[in-house]
């Protein structure tokens, strides 16, 4: 069966859960306002289906956000008004403006506090546009609309969270244990004769990535998901050193001769063993014979440097292992390091952030021109489809999705507000005419794959119907307000069509040389904060370069492997700091001279005339670590100096040999 049909003829149990719920939250909100009184109680009930989610925290979290964004976007819609209440042109173009800087913000921002900004930006077109023609009432219409949809906001949550909670909290221990088992196979394939698959590493980083982004939910979920999303972070740094590690034992492995390589592989196959069964390992024991055989006079210091840093690959595994459980059990770290970091891009902000503009002032354009009473209802769509979806990289797709449910929820609400709300006299048959296709629609919502136009269809339904009822069935005024929603959306997808990155190697080039600032800042970041904001922009820019990495070859072949360059790099660089806090010695001047060279190499970019820039200090540094007593951190500590050189050698060998010399 059809994945869009299985979720109307086959829905899970969650699925009707969530369906009845948002139905519920969506009634209850409406009758509230009906019985308050408020001028437009459908935008309470929208409201309640917009910040409708599977899990409780979800909606906790996205109706708070709204409900900033909402107070925050009535304030300006008010300011707006004020200062260009004779100068509709002026007005526009204001709104305008709001619209791409907060579009523009929400693509900077990459977390769920980015809806903040969605409703900010459409929240003025939603107040303002009405009062073009009478703006004295700009202040009654803000309060009423911000009125209808905190009431929506309350609805929601309060529904979700008092009919069968499905806390966002419980949901990170799976996702957390499935990130863990990941993070166990990408290692055990790190440790192989080849590469890390480009899929095994896409797949680690991606399930980091999904992790992540629930923390925040749970974080509105009492002291426990509190807890849980504190130890979350630190699992996250904890799988980043594994596969730091992993990816760093094989790199130096590699650079053996033949048979010294040979010579130490069993413990490589052990360690690979080990990691196939994991619950059945003794790690402890494992560490200490590695440490044991590390010290072992036969091995050449290649191969001992290469045996202790299995050990610490060890120590880490069961340093992650402890961070999973404290996310099992809720317990709070004091230690814990910041949250991921994640890629921002101004120019990419300001693209999509122009998307939101060009569409806002395309329709208000025709809207000026022409006149036409129901072109309000188009821009306000407009302002809507822009808001939610231009500051994503499938803009159009998504578009054309909402579109979709525009056209299947016109014919419905005409069968419901034409057909039986004249035949309609109380609130119990109101729920179900409109129940009905309703609840279908939340079915929808609950997959991903028919999320963005079951939407669209339970929106504009709403719309459609209560509006209509509102000027009394007019046949004319329904046959306006569905043109004018179809052109709205359809001036939102042109947005998204005409401006685009259609060039994606410009914007791997750019992913690159943002990731050559970063490292340059690795060398004098806070430790403690380093790995996950290194690591969590990596896993996200290499999780973009990946749609840049085709099968057919050409120029974006090179956006990965500069990716994985990149990443060596940085690997190295948290590596070789992490054994000098563990030294705890002074060095003198030869760490800090290296620390300032390699900023200054690293942010000039890889070249193939640069390959030996670092060779001087990089000698100094490891003059002055041979000069401290042996010890296996300083031995690790050389070998990773050793191995920086050589990642940036690599880096900028392959950048002469894929673009030529520069």
């Amino acid at each position: 069966m059809q994945d869009p049909l299985a979720a109307y003829i086959a829905p899970s149990p969650l699925a009707v859960k969530f369906a009845i719920k948002s139905v519920i939250g969506g009634f209850l909100a409406l009758w509230l306002a009906m019985r308050f009184g408020l001028s437009q109680p459908q935008w309470a009930m929208m409201t309640a289906f917009i910040v409708a989610q599977p899990l409780s925290g979800m909606v906790v979290q996205k109706g708070f956000a709204r409900l900033i964004g909402t107070i925050a976007g009535t304030t300006m819609s008010v300011v707006f008004m004020a200062l260009f209440n004779q100068a509709p042109w002026l007005f526009l173009l204001s709104v305008a403006l709001w619209l791409w800087l907060c579009t523009a913000a929400a693509t900077m921002l990459r977390s769920a506090w980015a809806y903040s900004f969605v409703l900010s930006g459409y929240t003025v077109a939603i107040i303002g546009l009405p009062s073009i023609s009478h703006p004295l009432g700009v202040f009654s219409e803000a309060v009423a609309r911000c009125t209808e949809i905190s009431l929506g906001i309350l609805c929601a949550s309060f529904v979700s969270v008092i009919l069968w909670p499905i806390r966002v909290e419980k949901q990170l221990v799976q996702q957390a244990e499935e990130a863990w088992r990941t993070g166990i196979i990408s290692a055990r394939q790190a440790l192989s004769d080849e590469s890390l698959p480009r899929k095994g590493l896409l797949e680690m980083l991606g399930r980091i990535i999904a992790v992540d982004a629930q923390r925040e939910h749970a974080w509105f979920e009492g002291r426990l998901g509190r807890n849980r999303a504190q130890a979350l972070r630190l699992l996250s740094r904890d799988l980043l050193g594994v596969l730091r590690l992993s990816r760093g034992v094989t790199r130096q492995w590699r650079q053996l001769s033949s048979a010294d390589a040979k010579a130490i592989e069993p413990w490589l196959i052990r360690m690979r063993e080990a990691l196939e069964h994991y619950d059945q390992s003794d790690w402890p024991q494992l560490h200490e014979q590695l440490q044991e055989a590390s010290r072992d006079e036969q091995w050449l210091p290649a191969q001992q440097q290469c045996l202790e840093r299995l050990a610490v690959m060890v120590l880490m595994l069961k340093q992650a292992e402890g961070s999973l459980l404290a996310v099992a059990q809720g317990r709070a770290s004091n230690n814990a390091p910041p949250p991921l970091s994640w890629h921002s891009d101004w120019q990419t902000a300001a693209a999509y952030g122009g998307r939101s503009a060009l569409a806002f002032l395309l329709v208000t354009g025709f809207w000026m021109a022409t006149a036409w009473p129901s072109a309000a209802g188009a821009t306000l769509l407009t302002c809507v489809v822009c808001s939610l979806f231009a500051n994503r990289d499938n803009a159009a797709q998504l578009g054309m999705m909402f579109l979709r449910g525009t056209l299947y929820a016109v014919p419905v609400a005409f069968v419901s507000g034409q057909l039986l709300m004249p035949l309609i006299n109380d609130f119990e048959l109101l729920c179900l005419a409109m129940g009905v296709p309703l609840f279908f629609g939340a079915l929808g919502m609950a997959k991903p794959t028919t999320g963005a136009v079951a939407t669209s269809f339970c929106l504009q339904f709403i719309v459609l119907t209560l509006v209509n009822v509102r000027a009394n069935n007019n046949m004319a005024f329904f046959s306006n307000e569905s043109i004018g929603l179809l052109i709205g959306c359809s001036c939102a997808v042109l947005a998204f069509k005409l401006i685009e990155l259609r060039n994606p190697h410009w914007h791997g080039r750019r992913l690159i040389k943002a990731t050559a600032r970063d490292l340059a800042l690795l060398a004098r970041q806070n430790l403690i904060g380093a790995q996950n904001w290194f690591g969590g922009r990596m896993a996200d820019r290499l999780v973009q370069l990946a749609r840049f990495y085709p099968v057919a070859p050409g120029k974006r072949r090179d956006l990965w492997e500069e990716g994985i360059a990149a990443l060596d790099l940085g690997d190295e660089i948290l590596h070789l700091r992490a054994c000098l806090g563990e030294l705890k010695a002074n060095l003198g001047p030869a760490w800090p001279n290296f620390a300032k060279r390699f900023e200054e190499v690293v942010a000039a970019g890889p070249a193939v005339d640069r390959e030996d820039a670092l060779n001087e200090v990089a000698a100094r540094l490891y003059e002055a670590l041979n000069e401290l007593p042996p010890s296996s951190h300083r031995r690790l500590a050389q070998a990773a100096l050793g191995q920086l050189r050589a990642g940036w050698r690599k880096w900028c060998v392959l950048q002469g040999e894929l673009h030529g010399a520069t």
